[in-house]
């Protein structure tokens, strides 16, 4: 999506998450993979940080493809590698990636990073915790979530909003392993509760707020719900310029059905309330959004402890987020009503858990 001024002041990334047992002890465990790029026009041989003092006094932003791979729970962390822009390739009609030796496309993601403890006190530009990580995955895309015009050809051609959303595998099933500092993790498609998504603009959001959860049962119940996934985003859209109020973009597919509370969709005359609170041991997501025919009702948590505050630079080169809380391990209900006129009805109370998660604001 980096042509035109994009080009020399935006960013691209793919995000896959995920949840693997460990060979051993079969301990549960959140992983996510992200491959990304910015201001790649500007780019060479050798990745450019615009963390460095030098380049911060000077004004000159960043330009690379970077690996992001990490893990929450347990000493979560981010484990960040770098690359010159001559040293990666991305096709711009469908998704096909490398980074170095590492790939993403529609149906596999291989890789590795690697940053010692030494890499870390030497490189503050890097903003990556140590570690050394490996994937090999395949992925099946089950469901996709359509934002309609909002991602359509016109606004993208047009570069109206300032930052752009496209939900490919909403849930996603991956099969394969992951090797962290040496142990081995087995995923799963039925337990994967996997995600894959991708955003592209000039700037990212704030408030950033981001909530998917691909594991749900009934409430009450123990047997996972088929082809059921929830997927929020947004946070003060920048359209043409112009600042909006906050808004959020919410899907909810229950059984294959998509419950859809969409804020550029005024035709279904939609309406919102939410706030995330980061007081006390959780980040707390509470929702609610309604339109003609729907209300949805969630409320989500994730304990800080299990974590990280995700790292990123904007295209200008500002580390704007310092506290961007980012998790995998969310969990909570959602009810959903169907509406008629004043008259509403349950359809359903449903808990979800391994649900991946991020809000900040600055």
């Amino acid at each position: 999506m980096l042509s035109g001024r994009l080009g020399a002041h935006g960013y691209d990334w793919w995000w896959h998450s995920l949840t693997a047992h460990h060979e051993i002890t079969g301990e549960r465990r959140g992983f996510f993979f992200e491959y990304f790029v910015t201001n790649p026009s500007l780019g060479g041989d050798e990745p450019v940080f615009g963390q460095t003092p030098a380049n911060r006094s000077s004004g000159r932003g960043p330009s690379y493809a970077m690996l992001n791979a990490g893990t929450w729970g347990t000493s979560p962390r981010q484990i960040h590698n770098y690359y010159g822009i001559n040293d990666s390739a991305f096709n711009s009609e469908r998704l096909d990636v490398r980074i170095g030796d590492s790939i993403a496309t529609e149906t596999a993601l291989s890789g590795r990073a690697v940053v010692s403890d030494e890499d870390v006190q030497s490189h503050p530009e890097w903003m990556s915790d140590a570690g050394d990580i490996e994937w090999d995955l395949t992925a099946k895309k089950v469901l996709t979530y359509d934002l309609g015009f909002a991602a359509s050809w016109p606004f993208r051609w047009s570069r109206a909003f300032q930052m752009f959303w496209h939900i490919q595998g909403i849930k996603t099933e991956y099969t394969g392993d992951i090797t962290l500092d040496g142990e081995r993790y087995v995923v799963e498609p039925s337990s994967s509760a996997g995600y894959q998504d991708k955003n592209w603009g000039a700037d990212f959001t704030n408030p950033w707020i981001w909530l998917n959860c691909a594991h749900f049962t009934r409430v009450g119940g123990a047997d996972p719900l088929p082809l059921t996934c929830l997927d929020v985003g947004g946070g003060t859209p920048i359209v043409f310029g112009r600042r909006l109020r906050r808004k959020l973009i919410i899907g909810f597919f229950l059984e294959g059905k998509l419950f859809d509370f969409n804020f550029s969709k005024f035709w279904t005359r939609p309406g919102q309330s939410f706030e995330c609170k980061t007081e006390g041991d959780f980040v707390t997501w509470d929702i609610e959004a309604w339109t003609r025919t729907a209300r949805i009702e969630i409320h989500f948590a994730c304990p800080k402890e299990e974590m990280l505050f995700m790292n990123y630079e904007n295209p200008s080169g500002e580390r704007n987020h310092r506290q961007l809380w980012n998790g995998g391990n969310a969990r909570g209900t959602v009810r959903i009503f169907s509406r008629s006129g004043p008259h509403e009805t349950l359809v359903g109370e449903f808990a979800g858990s391994y649900g991946g998660c991020e809000y900040g604001e600055y």
